[in-house]
This record gives structure tokens, sequence and C-alpha cells, in this order.
């Protein structure tokens, strides 16, 4: 059938269940707009920024495991794109960005010219690092093929962005094409990626029968396998303890009995001692990048094997070497695994699980910033998580709040935790929670953001008024940018430059209020409980309560640079300055 290029884009994205498409609107895709909204299929999402729109499409695809999708115009608005790009592409999201370009006949093309059409810029060239694959297209022709291989690109393997540039030309030009079926996932692991790999599964379970200290650890990984519940029952299977990175945090729940805390640069210290004592650790998912493992890699490998599961072969024995390698993809490990285990009896490992137990009991979350004069963060995050069942989950932006929060939340089975991983972006929280909600139907969720983050992307308080979505936002306001002044405090002798001198922060709570949004502030734990309550007196209520802290409130426990990761801050010192 003959069908204009922007129609057949649409009808190709209705066809793989695609709900929203999250937006700012240009010129260059004016058509794609067009044919979106005549077809009235797809919910159109308009953001206040093209980065926000890239956050929203992040969080669509962690939650779903479908592509999520955004469109840009040429230039700025392509260029807007690209730090969500990066966050998609280390985190592990599927998505497909389509940004407009200016018409073929105002390309430069080879001309040693900057530029020839207005707005003219080689996305495709800026993006190609942080995506699995750009696009950039040249003809009318290549549309159906592209957007084919584009979106399996996405969602097969290891999940991430793709990129497909398309001259306005050519997005109003004619085809012909079949009408478009959905695609499915074409991952290429199928299996064990060797023999050698179901010999090194039975080392495992061999190691784990001589074990008395075992752990696993739980990345990120895990969720983007989709494999969550086959991974639980691979641990319980097992009876080994569970400790999980940042991105792992929502892998297992807070009152789960494997549970055993958050490792890593701030983990719980009853975790990274636990992790630091381990003699076999089973990492599932995770990168045992330098926040996880510390700088000292030789002693977090001391005197223990490692058995580390990864679809991405250059992972294994990157910074952390002689691990055992399980090259496949997670949901295809546990499958394979829980199948073979069907009849294991696993060791109780019962010293280790009282040891665990009272390293936690001796080295609480809340006991690690003392002389506090106000609210007490991790406390606080504690009371949060007791009136808020009934949200989706936590969307969580990036400083000292993202790491109390990670150190205290006690998320329920049915909860995730989103936040920026890889990329670490401040700003990333209120946008991304837009596109978690409106995945989960509109279900509410919690945003837990910063000061200096929310004034990244405060403008997209709109959106959620305007697309009235259950967003319940607690800003915790230290009036400064408290992780970087920790590390001022460390390495430059409280010289606060640009984090506390020559930085200010607005009345969050009247901000709140003229977007539309019921606010609330508080400076006193007096107030807690009482202002908790008001936060979900109306379940569908977009919320703001600002949190005052103290300024200048370090993250503790917190790991001691160039140490083992056991070794914690304030009771022991860096011997290095960080570099992360």
């Amino acid at each position: 059938m003959k069908i204009k290029v922007s129609d057949y884009i649409a009808d190709f994205l209705y066809a793989q269940d695609v709900s929203y498409v999250f937006e700012m609107a240009g010129g260059m895709i004016a058509h794609l707009l067009d044919s979106l909204y005549q077809r009235q299929k797809i919910n159109i999402v308009s953001m206040h920024h093209e980065q926000a729109a890239a956050f929203a499409v992040d969080a669509c695809g962690r939650i779903t495991g479908r592509v999520g999708v955004a469109l840009a115009t040429s230039g700025p608005g392509a260029t807007n794109l690209l730090t969500g790009i990066g966050s998609c592409y280390f985190d592990s999201s599927p998505a497909l960005f389509i940004t407009g370009q200016v018409n073929t006949h105002e390309q430069k093309q080879q001309k040693n010219i900057r530029q020839l059409g207005f707005q003219e810029t080689d996305i495709v060239a800026m993006a190609l690092p942080i995506t699995k694959k750009c696009y950039r297209i040249e003809s009318a022709s290549e549309v159906v093929g592209v957007l084919h291989e584009a979106y399996q690109i996405a969602i097969s393997d290891r999940p991430g962005p793709v990129l497909i540039d398309i001259p306005m030309n050519i997005q109003r030009e004619m085809i012909d094409a079949a009408k478009p079926a959905k695609i499915l996932n074409n991952t290429k692991y199928q299996r064990l990626k060797s023999e050698s790999d179901i010999f090194q599964l039975e080392a495992l379970i061999s190691a784990l029968r001589k074990a008395e200290r075992p752990l696993i650890l739980a990345g990120g990984g895990i969720n983007a396998a989709r494999a969550k519940e086959h991974f639980l029952q691979f641990a319980e299977t097992l009876n080994v303890p569970v400790v999980t990175s940042l991105l792992g945090l929502d892998t297992i729940a807070f009152n789960h009995p494997l549970r055993a805390g958050f490792i890593g640069s701030y983990g719980n210290r009853w975790a990274n001692i636990a992790l630091g004592e381990a003699d076999c650790l089973i990492v599932l998912g995770s990168r045992l990048d330098i926040r996880q493992t510390g700088a000292d890699t030789a002693s977090f490998s001391k005197d223990k094997i490692i058995f580390h599961v990864d679809c991405e072969e250059a992972e294994i024995n990157n910074r952390v070497e002689n691990c055992m390698p399980i090259i496949t993809h997670l949901e295809i490990f546990f499958n394979v695994a829980n199948e073979k285990l069907a009849s294991y009896k696993a060791p109780e490992y019962k010293d280790w699980q009282e040891k665990i137990a009272h390293l936690k009991h001796e080295w609480p979350d809340t006991h690690e910033l003392t002389n506090i004069k106000g609210i007490n963060p991790n406390k606080f995050f504690h009371l949060l998580s007791d009136v808020s069942s009934v949200a989706a989950g936590y969307v969580v932006d990036v400083g000292a709040h993202q790491m109390w929060a990670a150190q205290s939340l006690e998320l329920l089975k049915q909860q995730f935790f989103l936040t920026s991983g890889g990329m670490g972006a401040m700003g990333f929280s209120l946008p991304a929670a837009i596109g978690a909600s409106l995945s989960c139907s509109k279900q509410p969720v919690v945003v837990i953001i910063g000061d200096g983050c929310l004034q990244v992307n405060i403008q997209e308080l709109q959106t959620v008024i305007r697309n009235k979505i259950s967003i319940k936002i607690v800003v915790l306001n230290n009036q400064s940018l408290g992780m970087i002044t920790q590390f001022q405090d460390s390495y430059f002798e409280g010289r606060y430059q640009s984090t506390y001198w020559g930085y200010d922060t607005p009345d969050f709570s009247a901000v709140g209020l003229a977007y539309g949004f019921k606010t609330k502030k508080i400076h006193t734990e007096d107030e807690v409980v009482n202002a908790l309550t008001w936060l979900w007196s109306d379940r569908m209520q977009p919320m703001l309560l600002e949190v005052m802290i103290q300024p200048h409130l370090p993250v503790y426990p917190k790991i001691a640079f160039g140490r083992p990761i056991s070794d914690m801050e304030p009771f022991v010192k860096p011997v290095d300055m960080e570099g992360t």
C-alpha cells in the first residue's frame, strides 16, 4: 500500500504496543507529530525539554521492558537528548530516539563548511558512542527496514538505545509498505554460550557446598533481563544471602529473609563488611565498577572465589580479575540453573546468617549520622516507606539524598527503584517519574530529589499537572550540593565554591504551588509523621513535600578511598584522593 513515511512510522510504533511518545515540538518533527495525532492511537506527552523526554523514555524502558520512544527536532532539540540517551545506554534501557533532520537539499554533505541548513547538526556522529546503533536515513526506501532492525536491536541481548535521524523531506514522501507487524525479541543468547559455561555452573554449585560465607551480588542486569522472579527462585534454592548494587536495589524486598543490604561507596556498613568477608561470591548482572568494589580490587577478590554472570564478555575480569566467567543472558542462566538445582539441598549457612544479622544490629543505618540538628534523613526514609505502600515505586535523583534513600528505603516486593546509575545525571528523577507512572497506568510514584537536582528539570512540574499524574515529590533541601560539599570537606578544607558559596535555592513549596501542586514544608522531626500522613491524604493528587535538612550533612558510611571495601569513613580515613 502507498503510505506517507511519517504515517508508516506512527503505525509501526502502534504495532509495537507503544502507548506513549515523549517529545518537545519542533519544525523538523512536525510531520511525525501530525501523523501520531491524526491516528489517535498513541498518547503524545509534550515535555518542556528534550532531556526530560529522554529520561521519561529511560524509565518506560526499564519499567516495561519494551522500547520507549522520544522525538526531537534537529539541532538543539537533538543534542538536548544526548544525556538521556547516555543514561539509557549505561543503564540498559531499551529506547528508540527519532530525530528530525533538515531537508536533504539543505545539508552540507561534503562541503567544507560548518553548516548549510538552519539547525543542521550531525546528531548521528554525536550519539554513536552512546547508542547500540545509529541510522542516518538518506532515502525513503530505507525507512521500513531500518525501523524493524533498530527496534529489534534495542530490545535484544543487553537492551539499549538506538537513534534514527530522518530528514524532513523524507518524512513526507510516499512509500510502498505492508502493514507493520509486531517485532519479537531476537536475543542471540538462546542457551549458555558454551559447554565450558555449563562446567562453570557445576563448579559454582560445588563451591557453594564447600563455602562457609557465600554471598550473591544482585545487579541491575537482573531487571534489564526481566528475570527478577527467576532470580529469587535461584537465591532461595541456594539459601545464600543477597547484597545489591544501587541499580539492583529492587531485585529483592527489604523484608526478604535473605536480603543482606546495599553495598558500594555509600553502602550499608554491615553489607560492605559481609562482602569483604565472603569466601564465595556470585555476581549477577553487575559490572563490579569502582563504586561497588572500591579502588582496592586486590583486597576485594582476596580469599574468595568469584563467579561472574553477564551477557557481555568484556565486563568480566575487567577490573576485578580471576573471576570465573559465565557468559549468557541472565534469564537463560536462571532457567538452566534452576532446572539443574531442582533437587538441590542447600547448606544452612547458619553461622554466616547470624554473623550478618549481628553486623546489621551493630551498625544500623539510622545511627551512622550523629549530632544532627533537625531531621535525620535515614530515619525519614524508613518512615516514608511505612506510609508509601500504595506507591508503584520510587524514582530517585543523584546526590546525597540518593545514597540515604538506597541505605534506608524499605522496598516492597512489587515496588521499583529507579535512579540514574552509570550516567549519574542530576535532574533525572522528575521526568523519569512521569515515564514510570504512565508506564504503570498512572499509579502513584514517589520522587526523591535534592534541591540542586530539582532545579535542573523543574519545568516538568507543569507536565505532571497537565497530564494529571499522581507524583509525590519529596525534596530534601540542604541548601547546597551536599555530596560535593562532603568532597570539599575531605580534600579542599571546606572551601565550598559553587556548592554553598555562590549557590542558592528558591522556596520549593511556593514554586510547587505556582505550578498547581499541593505543598508543605517541614523543618523538625516533630513535623515528619503529620507531613507524611498529609503526603498521602489524597492518593492521586500531585503533592510536593519540602524537607529542610542540615547543610553540610555528610553521607556515612563512605568507603575510605584506596582502602578495602569494608574500611569506611568516618572511622577510617582515605589514603588517596577519590577520582570518582
